[in-house]
């Protein structure tokens, strides 16, 4: 019965000590994820875009480009990895934002994208990303 009795008390404090708020859970903040395959790094649509600006946070590349449209609402977006490791140091991965754009309007459309990296990982803790449709290569740091 005493036996009965501490397990119970035991179980008891495991559930009142466990915290359930939301702000415990850390899901990914990332809009998208990163997709890798050389066939549609190769092959993916390649509609003419501008990148202004990349910004590594935490896992999540923020890209933020823009292209002409009518408001960018039907365009399609996807960041591709080329399934390629370069041996340097730091390491190296080739990206490319592919853009699906079939708005025949003359206005310039900014938008601002987050992808998530982690599945872009290699050994170290560092690796340098080339984004070929941009002048740019981030250092993401883990």
């Amino acid at each position: 019965m005493k036996h009965t009795i501490f397990i119970i008390l035991i179980v008891s404090f495991g559930f009142l000590s466990c915290n359930n708020d939301d702000e415990n859970i850390n899901p990914s903040s990332c809009e998208f994820e990163t997709l890798i395959s050389s066939e549609q790094f190769i092959d993916a649509p390649s509609d003419q875009l501008t990148i202004n600006n990349l910004v590594i946070n935490d896992n999540c590349l923020t890209i933020n480009f823009g292209s002409s449209g009518c408001s960018g609402d039907t365009w399609e977006l996807k960041l591709i990895d080329s399934n390629v490791i370069l041996e340097s140091d730091p390491p190296q991965r080739n990206l490319r934002l592919s853009l699906k754009n079939e708005e025949l309007c003359d206005a310039f459309i900014t938008q601002e994208l987050s992808f998530d990296i982690s599945n872009l990982k290699v050994e170290g803790n560092q690796v340098v990303l080339n984004v070929s449709n941009s002048d740019d290569s981030i250092l993401y740091e883990y």
